[in-house]
């Protein structure tokens, strides 16, 4: 006997009913995206290894272990599946000049792929929600898109302050993090002896990312480390001003977390996370920030942008945690077909109604019967369909079909018309 085979570990199969939550979740996004007027965007998975190891810093933890490359075996070509996607998004608005007649403001959503260790709600193949506003240099645009994952939120049924908080620091620019490294530097260096692995072998490559750890003896050093706001000159420290005013004036609360920092080299002034403390130690569920450079850093014309990004695997995690169900979406019509001299005439019948846009089940003969009547209306119960059809034969000889509700036993069965169907199709979405 053959071996079946796997699929990759860390790389899951989403099947029926999970997907239905998902599509639920994607609905949710698109009509948000709609109402903040955000067009849809959409990159290769596939992209140029140079891509990432440029935008998104050599010295991080995704392009030292994280991603997955390889050479492309027909022409030598440095491939990465893409463990983002800011960076494809800035790389097709540059190879396209898509911003030479102004700002745009964009979404995606697809999966991206890291090879890290796979636990509850991260996963090697996993899928990001993402909006992106490039081209605008404003802190009103900080603004909206945070403000863009309050109403996400609200429309998932996630509670600010009970489900979801929202963690806010500025970066500032280059020089003024280039003086706050420097301090970073002396100050950790003073307590060698005390940091771990990862805290060394960042020190001199990145030591921002130093702030991020969690280890817990970690934590007193960094909590005395010198704080990158006091290094903000008066540009930065006004953006970043705008932006808390922007939310003050619409009531959204928020924590200044001066050790929230980025893992990828392009963030300068608002970094922001959503974050909930129903996940455990992994709190962030959306992550974003400005990045004004990236876009001359991978060779467009320099530009500022600001996005985020969220992990739908995590938000749907959040859900099941905080007892938020998602509406079932059963067929509204269950059709029982009590054998194959009324199959083409139910056929004919469920097609009409479908373009009516009620929702049909039909049921399929087995390869021995096409079962009994109980069986079927078993099956149908099962659906969850609010109505069974049935074309019995009697009922097909005087051009109607059955009509029986499901869900309403005290209601009584109706005959309907064959030939009026597309007049009274609506009654069965009602």
């Amino acid at each position: 006997m053959t071996e079946p085979l796997r699929a990759v570990k860390g790389m899951n199969d989403i099947l029926p009913p999970e997907s239905a939550r998902w599509e639920w979740f994607e609905h949710k996004v698109r009509a948000l995206m709609r109402r903040y007027a955000y067009a849809n965007v959409r990159t290769p998975i596939v992209e140029p290894t140079a891509l990432f190891v440029r935008g998104l810093g050599e010295v991080t933890d995704i392009v030292e272990r994280e991603m997955y490359s390889f050479e492309d075996a027909m022409n030598g070509d440095r491939l990465t599946l893409r463990p983002e996607n800011t960076a494809g998004v800035v790389r097709a608005m540059t190879e396209h000049s898509f911003l030479r007649d102004g700002g745009k403001r964009l979404y995606y959503i697809g999966p991206m792929f890291r090879h890290e260790r796979p636990q509850k709600g991260r996963y090697r193949q996993f899928h990001q929600v993402g909006a992106e506003a490039l081209g605008y240099a404003g802190p009103d645009v900080d603004a909206e898109l945070i403000l863009m994952g309050r109403a996400l939120w609200r429309d998932l049924g996630l509670v600010e302050g009970r489900d979801v908080a929202l963690e806010l620091n500025s970066l500032g620019q280059a020089a003024e993090r280039a003086l706050h490294r420097t301090a970073l530097i002396t100050h950790f260096q003073a307590h060698a002896d005390r940091l771990d692995e990862d805290a060394r072998r960042r020190l001199h490559s990145n030591p921002l990312r130093i702030l991020d750890s969690k280890n817990p003896a970690m934590q007193p050093i960094i909590e005395a480390a010198p704080k990158l706001i006091d290094f903000l000159g008066a540009e930065s420290l006004a953006h970043f001003g705008g932006v808390r005013a922007a939310l003050d004036a619409v009531g959204l609360a928020y924590r200044i977390n001066p050790r929230l920092v980025r893992g990828l080299d392009y963030y300068n002034l608002t970094v922001f996370e959503w974050v909930t403390d129903r996940l455990g130690a992994q709190s962030a569920i959306c992550a974003g920030g400005r990045y004004d450079t990236l876009i001359g850093q991978l060779g467009g014309k320099p530009a500022p942008a600001v996005g985020w990004g969220m992990g739908m695997e995590r938000v749907l995690l959040l859900l099941q945690e905080a007892g938020i169900e998602v509406p079932p979406q059963p067929p509204s019509v269950y059709a029982v077909v009590p054998g194959p001299a009324a199959a083409a005439a139910a056929l004919r019948f469920c097609e009409t109604l479908r373009a009516a846009g009620v929702s049909v089940l039909m049921h399929a003969a087995g390869e021995a019967s096409w079962g009994s009547m109980k069986t079927q209306f078993r099956r149908a119960d099962a659906s969850g369909a609010r109505y069974a059809l049935v074309f019995g034969e009697d009922e097909l000889a005087r051009g109607e079909v059955a009509c029986k509700s499901l869900r309403d036993p005290s209601a009584p069965q109706r005959a309907l018309p064959l030939e009026s169907a597309a007049e009274w199709a609506s009654e069965l979405l009602a």
